[in-house]
């Protein structure tokens, strides 16, 4: 009994400031967690929810070192991983590196994608297009500085931010169960598809 308490346990997932579309019976979901509804004429969100509990972000930046080398060289190097099955992969993966104000150039050693220092974003930015499952991908830059005579600010080290997509992926675990579509007067033939993707939202690792 305690074993199926807490696979039950573990299973359900928490959810925070949830709102419904207004077409959605919220005396159904009251009831019994059932979403039912009339769906208006094109796009529109259903349900929006937040949860903290168990999620598993879909990347991961593993090792990151900062090595400041005199006033006008910093090496920085790290992996980036991605956390989910290898039947997966990650679209248009971009992970932003951010470097010192005076930063002259920058030379960068990537195994996929391409990476280059864009100075409007006073960053080195990695791209990938397609990231498989499982797959771990380094990282490493030699950054320039440019010399001053003048007593320089200590460099803030912000963090390494990534955006991504990752299709059929359900990062927070919250499932469709089933889905069954009601219409007997039109005889409207519907096609039942769902679809998962995880975006990346905040996605911020301190170097």
């Amino acid at each position: 009994e305690r074993e199926r308490a807490g696979a039950k346990k573990q299973s359900e997932i928490e959810l925070e400031d949830v709102t419904f579309h207004q077409c959605v019976r919220l005396g159904k979901f009251d009831a019994d967690r059932t979403i039912s509804f009339v769906p208006p004429d094109g796009e529109f969100v259903l349900m929006k929810y937040r949860t903290q509990d168990n999620v598993n972000p879909p990347f991961r930046v593993m090792s990151p070192a900062v090595r400041e080398l005199g006033k006008t060289r910093v090496e920085i190097d790290f992996k980036v991983k991605a956390d989910f099955t290898a039947r997966l992969f990650g679209t248009n993966v971009i992970t932003k590196v951010p470097c010192p104000k005076n930063t002259s150039g920058c030379k960068i050693n990537v195994s996929t994608g391409k990476a280059k220092y864009e100075a409007e974003h006073n960053a080195m930015v990695w791209r990938i297009r397609r990231f498989p499952g499982g797959a771990e991908f380094p990282f490493s830059a030699e950054v320039q500085l440019i010399s001053s005579t003048v007593q320089a600010q200590q460099w803030a080290r912000p963090p390494i931010s990534m955006q991504f997509q990752v299709p059929m992926l359900a990062a927070s675990g919250l499932h469709v169960r089933f889905l069954k579509v009601h219409e007997t007067k039109l005889g409207y033939q519907a096609v039942k598809w769902v679809r998962y993707i995880s975006k990346a939202g905040q996605y911020e690792c301190r170097m």
